[in-house]
């Protein structure tokens, strides 16, 4: 290893050190399906790849013995059917409490519970029990000393927000605000625990791509949106989501309640209407996210300071769920353990490539529904189309590399200064006066620097890192008048 390896490993460690403060990454693990392999198969599933942490749908004995040991951080839940009686009898959710939880802990590192799920969108009417539910189950953790390893929330979907566009102008349906909302906010604070929201970027997309950007969508570089309530600008629709669940939170006064994302994923499937829905897409989604989140640059603009949690959605396309192809089809692996598309779920595994580095690939088109760069179940064309740890090119073999406006000014003065120093990119063109100087910004200047330094390295995804600093992209950048260019 020379030298300039030692101080390029060097400062990609300063730039990514956040990684170890930032937020992290999960999964749900649902089993609506007739195909799946065992408990104990999915566990070494998990392992191989990295995860640490889980979310059930339920309390599977077999599931929750099969977890024991393995350093997999669980949150278990109580299921929607069962809400009324924990409310109503608080032996009811002690004997619960004992059988489904405590039995299995410490062994099973049971972290949280999610009582009921996005009850407020349940046909039956179940939010009257909730808070009720929520407080008995806090009670029987408390008389077994769990409390503060165990942690208490309830999942809910954006359709608790009665407005959520601009961002700054989110707010809690009229009916749930004050009765609902505000009390289990109180509960959440007094007990230590956090808010979990289920939130789908695809859903905004699908329904609305004529106005949308799908770049915006799937975290890709893009021009941003400006909230004209607040001034500040969203370069990813997720974050303008969460922030409107924050700004709803925010008019409750409860600025300090941590937000964790229990649900969110892309489907790599759907049907002929579900516009986005491809394997292309789905790959760009979760590894964007991931590298974004495990790069430490989870905050967002309302909250920039703030790490969150993400858990995808899901481990596994899962055959018997009712509803359009996309339900069916938003699993990471399909039921014989085999990736539907590559992405990793650490940051320099290098597990699928063997470059160091995550696998996951860029889609440089705007795929429609699943007749356009949709994936088949065959491993094989996965494969070709997506990709497995090397730069995907354009249909001209052509690749550049762009800053990240996510990543803040701060990381990417780091990571231009790098660039332009040990690492040896030529930044003439941005010096005052030079003819890539203007538009005179941190971000242009970094595009340029990182460009170069990547057309130098060799185009490998680890020469387009920069701690979460940059991006490939194959489609041809242009900077105010600069075009960056494709060759060294």
């Amino acid at each position: 290893m020379g030298p300039f390896t030692l101080s390029f490993l060097f400062s990609f460690f300063l730039l990514s050190a956040s990684s170890s403060e930032g937020g992290s990454i999960g999964i749900n693990y649902g089993r609506v399906a007739n195909n799946l392999p065992s408990a104990s198969s999915v566990v070494q599933l998990l392992k191989t790849n990295g995860v640490t942490q889980v979310k059930l749908y339920d309390t599977d004995p077999t599931v929750l013995k099969s977890l024991a040991g393995s350093g997999i951080k669980v949150t278990v839940a109580l299921p929607n059917e069962i809400l009324s009686a924990t409310a109503a009898r608080a032996s009811f959710a002690a004997g619960w409490v004992q059988r489904n939880v405590a039995a299995f802990y410490p062994s099973t590192q049971i972290q949280a519970i999610a009582v009921g799920n996005e009850v407020f969108v349940n046909p039956k009417n179940l939010t009257s029990y909730l808070l009720p539910a929520m407080t008995n189950v806090q009670a029987a953790l408390l008389k077994l000393n769990l409390d503060k390893a165990i942690k208490v929330s309830s999942p809910i979907a954006l359709t608790a927000l009665q407005s959520s566009y601009p961002p700054s102008a989110g707010a809690f349906r009229s009916d749930l605000a004050q009765p609902v909302m505000k009390p289990m906010l109180d509960f959440l604070r007094q007990t230590g625990s956090y808010l979990m929201v289920n939130a789908y970027p695809f859903f905004a997309y699908e329904a609305n791509a004529n106005d949308i950007s799908l770049d915006y969508a799937l975290f890709r570089p893009n021009a941003g949106v400006v909230d004209p309530g607040s001034g500040l600008k969203y370069y990813s629709l997720l974050d303008a989501q969460i922030d409107a669940v924050a700004y709803a939170m925010s008019a409750l006064n409860y600025n300090d309640m941590r937000i964790v994302i229990s649900e969110t994923g892309w489907p790599s499937k759907g049907d002929a209407t579900e516009t986005g829905a491809n394997a292309n897409n789905a790959a760009a989604y979760n590894g964007n996210l991931i590298r974004r989140v495990l790069s430490g640059n989870c905050g967002t603009p309302k909250r920039p300071q703030d790490d969150i949690d993400v858990y995808l959605f899901a481990l596994f396309n899962e055959n018997q769920k009712p509803g359009p192809t996309s339900e069916r089809n938003y699993g990471m692996f399909y039921p014989n353990q085999q990736k539907v598309y590559d992405v990793e779920f650490v940051l320099g595994s290098g597990a699928s490539s063997g470059k160091g580095g995550m696998g996951w690939q860029e889609d440089g088109g705007r795929g429609g529904g699943s007749n356009s760069n949709s994936n088949s179940n065959s491993t094989s064309n996965n494969k070709s189309n997506i990709g497995s740890g090397n730069v995907r090119s354009s249909s001209t073999g052509e690749t550049w590399c762009v800053a990240n406006v996510m990543a803040g000014k701060e990381k990417l003065q780091k990571a231009l200064d790098f660039a332009c120093g040990e690492g040896g990119a030529d930044c003439k063109a941005i010096q005052p006066g030079a003819g890539c100087f203007e538009p005179n910004t941190i971000e242009a200047h970094a595009s340029y620097a990182f460009n170069s330094y990547y057309q130098k390295k060799g185009k490998g995804f680890w020469t387009c890192d920069f701690g979460g600093a940059a991006y490939v992209v194959n489609r041809a950048p242009k900077i105010g008048n600069c075009a960056l260019p494709s060759t060294a």
